[in-house]
C-alpha cells in the first residue's frame, strides 16, 4: 500500500498567518535531564526565554502555520550547544535543517537586541565598590572593576581577497574584546573585530578604552594580559619583575585575571559553536559576530538565573601566545607606569 508523504514547505512552518503555530515538540514531553543533555539548559530557563523573546518571535505574515517560539528557541539553543545543523536536532524537534537555520537567525537577532539589557557595567558607586571588594578579596589587587581579554573564534573565510581576518595562525576568525566581573560575567562584549588585529590593537579602537579614557570610571581599572599596553586605568603584568613587591604584584594579577581565562573556557565548554577547535562558524562575519554575541547574551541571563556556569565540562589551558611576541608591549606611557610603581609600593611592599 502506498504511503502518502507530505512535503512541508520551511517558510510556511517558521511565519504563520493567524499566529497558528505548528508545535511538533513539548517540553513537557520530556525529562530535564533530556533538555540539558540535548539543549544545554534546564526547563524552567527555557521557558524564561520564550517569556522574554516570545514577541519578537511570533511575527504574523501572510504564510498558514508557524514554528513556535518555543520550537524557535529550540532549535538555536541545539545549535549553540553542539555547533552543527545534525540532523537528529531537526527531527528531535520536528523541523528541517534550512528551517532550524532560520529559528538561529531569529533567536540570535532577538537575543542581540536585548544584548545591553543583559551585558553592562555597573551604572552606581555602591555596585563598583562591591567589584572592588569582591576583586580585592581573591587575591589582594585593589581597585579593580573588571578583567580585559580577548578570544579569537574561527569564522569561514569571507573571501579569497579579504585578509582583514586572518589571525597570526592562518586561520580566519574574528577578535572578539570581553571585560568580565569575578563571577565570571560579562560586562563589554565586542565581537566584531577582524582577527589579523592583535589584542593591543583591537582595544586601542574599542568603545571600550574610549569609556575608560574619557574618564568615566575614575580611580579604578581593569586587569589585563601581557597582549596589551599598560594604562592609567589598565594594570598589565611587569614584563622583567625584579623585587619582591614586583614578583607579589605579579602574581596577584595572574590569579586574578585567570577568572576571564576560566570565562573563556567555559563560554566554548558551553556553546560548542564558539570552539574554534571543533570547526568554524559558517556564516559572514556579521552574522558570526551577532552570534558570538547571543551566546554571551544567554552566559549572562544564566548567571542571573543561578545556573553554575563552571559545571560545564572544561578543556585544558587556553593556548597562550608565545611570550617573546609581546616584548614590545613594555609600556611607553609615564603617566601609566607611575601609576602602577605606586600600586606595587603602596599594597605589595
Amino acid at each position: 500500500m502506498a504511503i502518502p508523504i507530505t512535503v512541508l514547505d520551511c517558510d510556511l512552518l517558521l511565519y504563520g498567518r493567524g499566529h497558528r503555530t505548528l508545535d511538533r515538540f513539548k517540553l513537557d514531553d520530556v525529562t530535564d535531564e533530556y533538555l540539558m543533555s540535548v539543549y544545554g539548559f534546564p526547563r524552567q530557563f527555557i521557558y524564561y526565554l520564550v517569556e522574554l523573546l516570545g514577541a519578537s518571535l511570533s511575527r504574523p505574515t501572510q504564510r498558514s502555520r508557524a514554528i513556535s517560539p518555543e520550537t524557535q528557541i529550540l532549535a538555536a539553543l541545539g545549535f549553540y550547544t553542539s555547533g552543527s545543523f545534525q540532523t537528529r536536532m531537526g527531527d528531535a524537534i520536528g523541523i528541517s535543517q534550512a528551517s532550524m537555520s532560520r529559528c538561529v537567525a531569529n533567536v540570535t537577532e532577538a537575543l542581540v537586541e536585548r544584548a545591553s539589557q543583559f551585558i553592562r557595567f555597573p551604572a552606581d558607586e555602591t555596585s563598583m565598590q562591591a567589584l572592588k571588594n569582591e576583586f580585592y578579596g581573591l587575591a589582594g589587587m585593589p581597585g579593580v572593576i573588571g578583567l580585559v581579554d580577548c578570544i579569537h573564534v574561527a569564522i569561514k573565510a569571507p573571501n579569497a581577497e579579504d585578509l582583514s581576518y586572518v589571525n597570526r595562525k592562518g586561520l580566519h576568525s574574528l577578535n572578539c574584546l570581553m571585560v568580565c566581573d569575578i563571577r565570571g560575567a560579562l560586562m563589554t562584549v565586542e565581537t566584531n573585530w577582524p582577527g589579523s588585529l592583535q589584542d593591543y590593537a583591537v582595544l586601542q579602537q574599542s568603545s571600550l578604552s574610549t569609556q575608560f579614557e574619557a574618564g568615566m570610571h575614575k580611580e579604578s581599572w581593569l586587569l589585563g594580559d601581557t597582549s596589551f599596553l599598560l594604562r592609567t586605568w589598565l594594570m598589565t603584568p611587569l614584563h622583567i619583575p625584579e623585587t619582591p613587591a614586583e614578583y607579589r604584584y605579579n602574581r596577584a594579577l595572574s590569579a586574578t585575571h585567570n577568572v576571564i581565562e576560566k570565562t573563556f573556557r567555559t563560554l566554548c565548554s558551553r556553546f560548542r559553536c564558539l570552539d574554534s577547535s571543533k570547526g568554524a562558524l559558517q556564516y559572514s562575519p556579521e552574522k558570526s559576530s551577532h552570534i558570538i554575541l547571543a551566546c554571551c547574551v544567554l552566559h549572562n541571563i544564566s548567571l542571573e538565573h543561578g545556573m553554575d556556569v563552571w559545571s560545564s565540562p572544561m578543556t585544558g589551558p587556553m593556548e597562550q601566545p608565545p611570550e617573546e611576541e609581546y616584548e614590545h608591549m613594555e609600556s611607553l606611557d609615564l603617566d601609566a607606569d607611575r601609576v602602577r610603581q605606586e600600586l606595587i609600593l603602596t599594597h605589595f611592599s
